[in-house]
Formats: C-alpha cells, structure tokens, sequence
C-alpha cells in the first residue's frame, strides 16, 4: 500500500489499545513511537459506589448517565462488592440508561440490558445533554445519577443540576501516570529533540500526563515549542481538542469520526502536507 505515513515518525500516547493504535500506524508505513501516558485506577474508598448500591436497590434513582465503557464496568464492579450484582442489575434494568457512546452500551449489551438513548457522534457530553434535553425525555421530573470517570466535568454537572430533579455525582476510577514512565519520558525527549513528525492524542487526560511528565525532566518549554511549529499535532475529537487547547497546544487535525481507525486514515490521507505546511509556516532559525 503506497502509504502517506511512508518515513514519518508518529508517537501515540495510547496505554490501553496501544499495540492496536502500533499496527494502525505500521500499516499504513509510519514509525510507530509508543508513549503509555496513563492506566486505569480504581478509587480506593469505594464507600461512594456502595451508597449509591443501596439507592438504587430501593428504587431512589431514575436514570444514570454512563460515560464510559470502563467505567461503567468498575461502577458495577465495586457495587457488586456490598450487593448482589443479580439484584445490581435487575435495578440498573428498571432505570432509563442514558450512553455517551457505543463503548457504554457494549458494556450494557453483556448484561442484557438496554440503553434508553444514546449521544451522537462525536459522542461527547455535549451531544448526550442535547440529546437528553431536546427530547420529550422528562429530565426535570427525574433522579439522576452521573457515574464520572477519570476527571470531573463542572460543565456537564452544573447543566444536570440546572435541568433534573436531583443530581447524584458518583467517581469510580481515577487515571494515574504508568508506573513506568520510561517510554513516555523518551517519546517527550525525541519530540524536544526535533525527531518526531506527528503526536496522536486520542483522550484529554493524555496530554495532561505528557505535560507532567515534560515538566518533571525540565523540558516543558521545548516539548511545547515542538508541538506548536514543528510537531503535527492530531486529535481524535473535539473534547480532547479542547483539552489541548487548555494545555496552550493547538490541533492540526481530527478525523470525522472520533475512532482510532479514522485518525490514522485522515493522517494518511492529509498528515504529510499538513505537516509541510506547518513547518513552512514555522521555520527553523538558521544557525
């Protein structure tokens, strides 16, 4: 396949699907850095997630808002750990099911149950809230339980609490550096060094993560500089864009569809003469 990734350096930060993301990029003839930026961790006081268990065994919730897959499987996980999960989830089946995505509803598709509505894509919050409050679904008259993931959403929050009834915010899972930050620390250096031609970032919490880890080894400065005129850099959709923009780096490009499949096809099709562009609008100093 004649490939537009062809003698391009690409580093991923993914962790979880990071061999799947190394084979996307190789296939289409890139070099494929990977950069784990972050794992999974669940909340060690469980305490919030078994309260909440007891309120939805008595029937005191009306609807719960899943934003992730993962989260949605620790959520009934640490439920589980005080309560049956049959009796969980003969609950959760009473309750109307509110998914951001498909990974949510994957999720629900184990347990045989069914999602009330679902986010289009880009399947962002904003999307869910849409979808939500432009429907005849009766959210002001509704208990509703948010299951956050990773880190907390004021704006979604504070939008629920202006519509619904009553809004339970419950955390299940935190994101935390991998224990080993070797291959994050030397993907930082090869971009601070000007060997690398593309960054993906495919969630919020990545690029948060790679900006601590810059810091630690005293080159944030650079790092950034990197990504700001020489780097392209990618985002796989609008709210990892906007976590971007947050940490003072701009998105050079997004695909259509916020899949990790759909990236590397639009860096494929469009990365290299983007690339040139930026760098042609950047130029390095002569020395």
């Amino acid at each position: 396949m004649t490939s537009e990734l062809q003698n391009l350096s690409v580093v991923s930060f993914e962790s979880r699907r990071s061999a799947e993301m190394a084979k996307l990029i190789e296939k289409r003839g890139g070099t494929s850095i990977q950069a784990p930026s972050m794992q999974e961790i669940p909340l060690g006081d469980q305490h919030a997630a078994i309260e909440f268990g007891a309120l939805l065994l008595k029937g005191e919730i009306d609807s719960i808002i899943l934003l992730t897959g993962v989260g949605a499987r620790m959520f009934i996980d640490a439920m589980s750990l005080a309560h049956p999960r049959s009796e969980i989830i003969a609950a959760l089946e009473k309750c109307d099911l509110l998914c951001r995505g498909p990974k949510p509803v994957a999720l629900l598709k184990e347990f045989s149950l069914i999602p009330f509505l679902t986010a289009p894509e880009p399947n962002t919050w904003r999307e869910l809230l849409e979808e939500i409050t432009s429907t005849d679904y009766p959210i002001r008259h509704k208990r509703v339980a948010l299951w956050e993931y990773g880190r907390s959403n004021p704006e979604l929050l504070d939008a629920l609490e202006d519509q619904a009834l009553a809004v339970h915010k419950i955390p299940i899972y935190a994101w935390s550096l991998p224990d080993d930050t070797t291959e994050l620390q030397s993907a930082i250096l090869q971009i601070t060094r000007g060997e690398v031609d593309i960054a993906l970032f495919t969630s919020g919490q990545q690029i948060d993560h790679a900006m601590e880890v810059a810091n630690q080894i005293n080159c944030l400065e650079p790092f950034k500089q990197q990504l700001a005129t020489r780097v392209l850099v990618a985002s796989i959709g609008p709210i990892t864009t906007e976590a971007l923009e947050r940490a003072g780096v701009a998105a050079d490009l997004h695909p259509t569809r916020p899949k990790m499949g759909h990236l590397v096809s639009t860096l494929a099709s469009s990365g290299r003469s983007l690339l040139r562009a930026k760098r042609e609008a950047n130029p390095q100093p002569t020395k």
